[in-house]
């Protein structure tokens, strides 16, 4: 399952969950963020963020360049080993699994490679939520230290990917709205595109566990952007997106434009942004790791006269001013 997180995906596994699927266990324990559960296998996301890290692509990273990098980690024969192992010993007791994860969508030609070797017939399913309500929901739950830029960037770089890296697979997008207005014709929906035994013949005490599972009130993100400061470009591809992968079987030319676009975007925004990157990167002079009056003192005499005293006598005073 793949969408950026706070996009319903949790909804959508605990459903699929209720039908009959199987979520590895031990599943990541409910929490404030989501009362009723996340639908996660720990073991997968533990999986997940071990292999990030070793990138070093944050969750909802904007770059187009980290696909790049994700996708290096994931050709890695160990880490394919790794996971046909888990999937292997899976699949040896269910049938149907369903793998949900905000990461996963990183390393989708990973998961596609290792679930046809387990014999699997790997589906995915795309949530879709406006990505105002997706910022918004991730401001409230995670904190403001990405900013809403960031984060709208982030979803639409994950989107527009996610979509590409589907694209020959079976598959099928599902709006958040869409299911919560009407869980049953929205599931049924995704049964027959994906051919799912277990949802078209889900039993009836399956569909009332869904029915008392579906609570429309954690709906608490408006799909309008409000007065967070988006620049333009970026909201206006950003609302490109929403409506394209709303419908992305009749119009992958339009979204291959718009993933350039995006590219082009970004390639913009880091090329205005240099300085600060290179800033960023620039080691502190010497005299700013020192404390603030030897600094000061250091900074008082001019450079062509520093070096002819001794480096020992300089080491001395600069003790003696730091009150060392």
């Amino acid at each position: 399952m793949a969408g950026s997180g706070r996009s319903g995906t949790s909804l959508l596994a605990g459903i699929l969950q209720r039908l009959g699927f199987h979520v590895p266990q031990p599943e990541v324990p409910a929490d404030d963020t989501n009362p009723r559960g996340f639908g996660e296998s720990q073991w997968v996301v533990d999986f997940h963020t071990a292999l990030l890290e070793r990138a070093r692509v944050q969750v909802a990273d904007a770059r187009p360049a980290a696909w790049a990098q994700t996708a290096e980690i994931g050709f890695d024969p160990a880490v394919e080993r790794q996971l046909r192992n888990w999937l292997a010993r899976e699949f040896a007791e269910h049938d149907h699994l369903v793998v949900k994860d905000p990461r996963l969508c990183w390393f989708i030609p990973l998961w596609r490679r290792c679930g046809e070797a387990a014999g699997a017939t790997p589906g995915f399913v795309t949530m879709v939520r406006h990505p105002a309500a997706v910022v918004d929901s991730k401001q409230r739950s995670y904190g403001g230290w990405q900013g809403d830029v960031g984060r709208t960037a982030g979803w639409v770089n994950q989107t527009l990917f996610t979509e590409r890296a589907t694209r020959d697979a079976p598959r099928t997008f599902v709006r958040y709205d869409a299911l919560l207005a009407d869980w049953t014709e929205t599931i049924g929906r995704v049964g027959e595109a994906l051919d799912l035994a277990a949802v078209r013949d889900a039993p009836a005490p399956a569909m009332r566990r869904v029915h008392e599972f579906v609570d429309r009130s954690l709906n608490r993100s408006r799909p309008d952007w409000g007065d967070t400061r988006i620049p333009e470009p970026l909201r206006a591809l950003a609302e490109r997106t929403f409506e394209l992968v709303s419908e992305p079987a009749a119009q992958p030319e339009r979204l291959d434009a718009a993933r350039a676009a995006y590219v082009d975007l970004y390639e913009q925004a880091e090329a205005i942004a240099q300085s600060s990157v290179a800033a960023g990167r620039r080691p502190p002079s010497p005299a700013a790791r020192l404390p603030r009056p030897a600094a000061s003192l250091m900074r008082r005499i001019p450079r062509r006269f520093r070096h002819r005293v001794p480096l020992r006598w300089r080491q001395r005073l600069i003790g003696v001013v730091a009150g060392r």
